[in-house]
This record gives structure tokens, sequence and C-alpha cells, in this order.
């Protein structure tokens, strides 16, 4: 059994006298490809991983949820019939959560439980949306809905934006719902259509974690929504998905300079997603390497996302043989890059990023190789 559902377990049996009736998980997420685009109602290229968040619980009478965190060594206890009050603590993220699927009509049975998840907090990885997975997940169990990935996606959206305070895109929700073992996930984040595409043979994913961290609300996220929105605007469009790159070249100099520099980077990042498939189905891996190369390279100079940090790991990754491609994955300014690595050269991989990464920067990485697992479940 993976540890850290047993540290969930044990800890319930401490707390509670008795082993859980349920235990559920839902997945942290690496991004591959599709960085920035999903709140432009864009095309993004995700897949779960075998870090997750993990709750050990039992059903009671009481229409409330009591909930100790590991992680954090507190305890919360609320009704499960709440009332919008914004925050932005771990527990907000609990009653978030249980807000918007009332909001959305779900019967929300109560419980008790424990929390603990080896998902890095704050490094780009998801660990909030696995949080709120891991809770829709717990309500649905005990309150035996059928498990509709889409709405709840939805809901977990709606427990960010309105109760949290971040404008996120559905991206992160969406894969932590609805990722299948061993692919990716393609979304289109206007849709929601989805496509589960295959990792190719040969092929590993790589997580680089640069030890530094950042925290979403305060973060320059909420400015780079708003750029793009004036950026939509300016060129006339519903949002920036709708703009092709050969029409937007056509237009050189019209817009302020720093817009156009974020627009660039949205329509030519979605276009790297569709070319990213490709290659992944094809299995041209050299290419999908040098995509993500492009990728953190806008990332870095036109959406000025990246950080020192960042751009230090993915210099040392790419300085390893059998290294395809890196770049920065997640919101940036802090966090991790991912890497995609032929399976042969991962043992070398990991010990000489952490030492040229140490070198250049005096900080210790974390390298972590991925495998794709499924959304969110009751085990």
């Amino acid at each position: 059994m993976n540890p850290t559902a047993r540290a969930a377990i044990s800890a319930f049996e401490e707390r509670y006298g008795s082993q859980p009736l349920m235990l559920v998980r839902a997945p942290g997420r690496v991004n591959l490809i599709g960085e920035h685009t999903d709140y432009n109602d864009g095309f993004v290229l995700p897949m779960a991983i075998n870090h997750a968040v993990w709750i050990a619980l039992r059903p009671i009478a009481e229409r409330c949820v009591q909930l100790h965190s590991l992680d954090f060594d507190e305890t919360i206890s609320f009704s499960s019939n709440l009332q919008l009050e914004p925050g932005k603590s771990w527990a907000d993220y609990i009653k978030g959560t249980t807000w918007a699927l009332g909001q959305q009509g779900y019967s929300l049975q109560g419980w008790e439980g424990v929390m603990a998840g080896d998902v890095p907090i704050g490094a780009g990885l998801s660990s909030s949306a696995a949080v709120e997975m891991a809770v829709a997940r717990a309500f649905a169990s005990v309150s035996d809905w059928k498990w509709e990935p889409i709405r709840m996606a939805q809901a977990c959206q709606q427990a960010d934006r309105n109760w949290v305070g971040i404008q996120s895109g559905i991206m992160d929700q969406m894969v932590c719902a609805a990722a299948r073992k061993g692919h990716a996930l393609m979304l289109d984040c206007r849709s929601l259509l989805m496509e589960h595409i295959p990792l190719p043979p040969g092929l590993l994913v790589a997580v680089l974690d640069t030890s530094t961290r950042r925290k979403l609300v305060d973060s320059a996220y909420d400015q780079r929504v708003k750029e793009c929105q004036a950026a939509a605007l300016f060129l006339g469009k519903t949002s920036l998905r709708d703009m092709d790159k050969t029409t937007f070249n056509q237009h050189p100099g019209e817009m302020d300079e720093k817009l156009t520099r974020r627009a660039r980077h949205v329509i030519t990042e979605n276009q790297r997603v569709h070319q990213a498939v490709d290659a992944m189905q094809n299995n041209r891996l050299v290419e999908l390497g040098q995509i993500l190369n492009a990728s953190h390279a806008s990332l870095r100079d036109d959406y000025e996302v990246s950080s020192q940090a960042l751009n230090q790991i993915v210099a040392c990754a790419l300085q390893v043989p059998g290294c395809l491609g890196a770049r920065m994955t997640g919101a940036g300014f802090g966090g991790c890059a991912v890497a995609l690595l032929r399976a042969e050269g991962a043992s070398e991989f990991r010990a000489r990023v952490i030492e040229t990464y140490y070198q250049k920067s005096g900080l210790t990485a974390s390298v972590f190789i991925c495998t794709a697992e499924a959304g969110a479940s009751q085990v």
C-alpha cells in the first residue's frame, strides 16, 4: 500500500478507534505542454502523477465534516450547509469544495476523516486541485453519487474562483478527475472535449523540484489573466484561443508591446499542444523534446513567468545525455520543471541534475520519475 495512504489510515485508527470505512485518493498532475492556455479557452496536455492526496474516512449521521490534516497537523469541523465565506488557508479548499458541491445541487452526507498527501505544496503540481478532488470524491463515496468527472471539475473550479479567489482555468481539476493510467489528457478547455493520449514507449517523465515556492494567489497570475483578456479585446476576439498565429503576425506593432508578448505566447503554445500530441502519437521523441524547449523559451521571454531557479534547472536537465527536452511547468515564479527522458538514462539523469543545479544555485533539487496515473478514485 502507498505509504501516505497507510499513514492516513493509521492516523484515522488512532483518532477514531476503528478502521476507516472508505479510502479515497486524488492525484497531483504535471502539465507536459499547454501552459497558461487553460484560462484562455485553449488546449492543454497534462497527466496525473503517482503523487496524491488521500482521505481515510467514514460517514456520520450529522450533516457536517470533521477532517484532520496530517500535513498541517490541524483539524477542521464545519457544517456541510455553508454560506460563501472566502478565505485562503488550506481549510478553505475543503470548505470551498463543499460549498460549490452544495451550489450544484448535490446532497451532502456528513463524514469524518484524516487527510494526508505527498504532492509537494506550492510546487506547480496542483496539490490544491488534488485536495479539492479528494474532498469531492469523499462526498461522492459517502453520498453514493455517480462520479461525473466534468461536473466535479466544474465544482472544484468554482471553489477556486469564488471561495479561494484564484481565477484558475479548469485543467487541473479535469485531469485530477478524469485522467487514465498510462496516458496524458489532451483537453480542449472551452468545449471540455478530452482525448487520452498514450505515453510513447521508452519515454519517461521527470519532475524537477527547484526547492523554491510561490503562492499562486499572491503572484502575478491574476495579472496575466487580465493582460490576456485585454489582448483578446484589442484583437477583437472573445479569447486568445480564437486568434491564429498567421493572422496575429499580420498586425505587427499595433498592440502594446507587453500585451503582444503575452498574446504571442498563448497563440503559439496552443499550436505547440497540437504538435506535441502528433509527435507523441507518432513516436517522434526528439521533436517532442524540442517542442518542450520552445515552450520554456516562450514562458521565460514572452510570458515572463519563469524564474532564475527554473531556468537553471532546465539548463541542467538539458546538459544530461538522454534528456529530450525540458521546461518549467505550472503557473511559474518557482516550483517545478518537467523533463522528458529516454528510459535508459534515468539513473544518471537524477544524479547529474541534482549535482549541477546545486553548483549553480546552492539549492538542493528533488528529482523524481513520474508515472501517468488514473484520476480520483475510491480505493
